[in-house]
Formats: structure tokens, C-alpha cells, sequence
């Protein structure tokens, strides 16, 4: 199958490159950044094996959907989307936070609460919560953007007092961070999905705050079917969802968790499609939108034409 499992592109004007777990990319000058969907996956900080066919292209094209579905809420980084597989957008000096926002008791929250934790992140939690619950209001729960390892939790309160950000614009990456969730449940809603929680990223560029990155897309974010949630949830049973979990509950289940001494599970043929046919799933649903396959054909080579071609236009 013809997927990205890396890029060695060379442009012209190209200052760096650097490759992260599913995205390569490439600055042009101080004003571009070349961000190429790669079909690399990966689940518990670890890169898999093996690139899932189209995984690039359904992220890419997801985030480019809902960039572009909130750019009256904050300006963002996009300044072109030349290939399925690609953005190219302004080169911004980015928070060393994610802005973690969640409306319900899931996930990561939800294991804190469960354990005994009644604060995270500096945000002091009720008593009586249930797993899956819609919360009063969503919260948002930051962590610090790692170079190297594990993001870890932290609170406003440190954020602030370690000057990782400024108080002046915290307080504007909050408002954000609710505007666009808001925004998101809306969309959601609209396709009989609830968005459960999600992350969003922001950098300043002359002064300015731009939101950088990918938001809205199953590797970012937590959705649940809206139909049968409240029968599941009066029944304590698992909420259907919409994410990258099923990834995860697959080498869950063959005995993987990132830890040392744990080997990967085979990736065989049957798992790879699987994981493919579910991205395109989650495309399809999410955006409400078919899936349009790409034409058959060398993908780097169209990449790196479709890329050249644009920036040459952006000059």
C-alpha cells in the first residue's frame, strides 16, 4: 500500500526540519511551517510498526475542516492546504501548554477521580461524579508541551507563576479554548456525536495568538455517540465512541501499554485495513462527508510537486 511512513524532502528555503510522531516538518524561511500527515500511528507515546493507509489524509483533512469551521472565533496558523496530506501555514513561536478542555468524566479525569483525586490540574472536583458524566460546565485541565517525554499536568496557578505564560495571555488562551469547544459541540451535535473532550494548541506570531496545529480530529479529541448515551450511562456500561481508543484497547488487549520490556503486537494485514476502514469511518462521520480516495501513484512524489508548486505561489 502507498503510504507516508516518513518524508526526506528538501525544499527551497527550507531552515529545519524535525519529525514528531505522525507529522514531518519543514520550515521555510522564519514565515512557513510545512506540516506533512505522515501514516505513522501511534498510541502510548510509542510509534508503531506500521503507517495506516489514508490515517495522514482523514487528520488532515479533518483539521483543515475545523480550522477553517472557527476561524471567525480565533485567527489560526493555515495559509494553504495544497496537498490531502498537507498544511502549510505561518511559522508561530508556540505555548509550551496544551489546552486540554473536557465537558465529561472520561479518560484521564476520570481515572484521577476514580483513584481517589479531587483536583486536577488546580481544579477542584465535586463529590458524587460518574464515570462518563457530563460535567457542570466543561473544565480545562493544561498540560506542559514536552520536548523530550511525557506532557505532564499542571495548573493555571503554575503556568502562570513559572512563566510559561503570561497571566495577560492565559486568560485569552481560556477564552479560546471555550469558544472553540463550544463551537465544536455544536458541530458535533449536528452529527449525532458528542465531543467529550479535546486539546487545542496556540502560538503568537508578532504579537499576535494564533491557534496552531490540528484540532477536532479522532487523535485530538474524544467523541461519543450521542444516540443511546443516556441508556449506557444509566447503565454504567461503556459509552460507543469515536476516537483512537479502539487502537489502544486492541494492544491493551495483546498485552501493551508503552511499558518497558513490552513488545508491540504483530500488525498483521487484517489489522492494518481494520485501522485504515476505521479512520475512514471517523472521516466520514465526524465530517458528514465521503471519503474522496486519492488517484493511485507515487504519494511522495505528489507530496513534495503539490508542496513546490505552492510555495513557489506563496512567495
Amino acid at each position: 500500500m502507498n503510504t507516508i511512513k516518513e518524508t526526506n524532502f528538501n525544499f527551497e528555503g527550507q531552515t529545519a526540519f524535525y519529525r514528531g510522531k505522525v507529522r514531518d516538518v519543514y520550515t521555510i524561511g522564519s514565515d512557513y511551517l510545512v506540516m506533512v500527515a505522515s501514516d505513522r500511528i501511534s498510541a502510548f507515546d510509542v510509534v508503531l510498526p506500521k503507517a495506516i493507509p489514508y490515517k495522514g489524509q482523514v487528520l488532515n483533512q479533518i483539521a483543515s475542516k475545523f480550522l477553517a469551521a472557527t476561524a471567525d472565533i480565533v485567527p489560526n496558523w493555515v495559509a494553504s492546504v495544497p496537498d490531502s496530506n498537507v498544511t502549510i501555514g505561518k511559522a508561530c513561536e508556540p505555548f509550551k501548554v496544551e489546552m486540554v478542555i473536557r465537558g465529561y468524566v472520561s479518560g484521564h479525569l476520570w481515572r484521577t477521580y476514580r483513584d481517589g483525586g479531587r483536583e486536577l490540574c488546580g481544579v477542584k472536583l465535586p463529590e458524587g461524579l460518574k464515570e462518563n458524566a457530563k460535567l457542570p460546565e466543561p473544565i480545562i485541565t493544561p498540560s506542559t508541551k514536552a520536548d523530550v517525554g511525557h506532557d505532564e499536568d499542571i495548573s493555571r496557578a503554575d503556568i502562570i507563576a513559572r512563566g510559561i505564560v503570561t497571566e495577560e495571555d492565559y486568560a485569552q488562551l481560556e477564552k479560546y479554548a471555550h469558544a472553540l469547544f463550544a463551537r465544536g459541540t455544536e458541530i458535533a451535535a449536528e452529527r449525532g456525536l458528542i465531543l467529550v473532550d479535546t486539546k487545542y494548541e496556540f502560538g503568537k506570531k508578532d504579537g499576535k495568538i494564533y491557534l496552531i496545529d490540528e484540532i477536532h480530529t479522532p487523535d485530538s479529541s474524544r467523541y461519543f455517540y450521542a444516540e443511546g448515551y443516556e441508556e449506557r450511562l444509566a447503565k454504567d456500561e461503556p459509552q460507543k465512541q469515536l476516537s483512537k481508543e479502539f487502537v489502544r484497547q486492541w494492544l491493551i488487549e495483546n498485552g501493551f501499554q508503552g511499558k518497558d520490556g513490552q513488545k508491540v503486537p504483530e500488525m498483521t494485514e487484517e489489522i492494518v485495513k481494520s485501522i485504515s476502514e476505521r479512520y475512514i469511518e471517523l472521516f466520514e462521520h465526524i465530517t458528514g462527508e465521503s471519503f474522496q480516495y486519492p488517484e493511485e501513484g507515487d504519494v511522495l512524489k505528489r507530496v513534495e510537486a503539490n508542496v513546490t508548486r505552492e510555495l513557489q505561489n506563496l512567495k
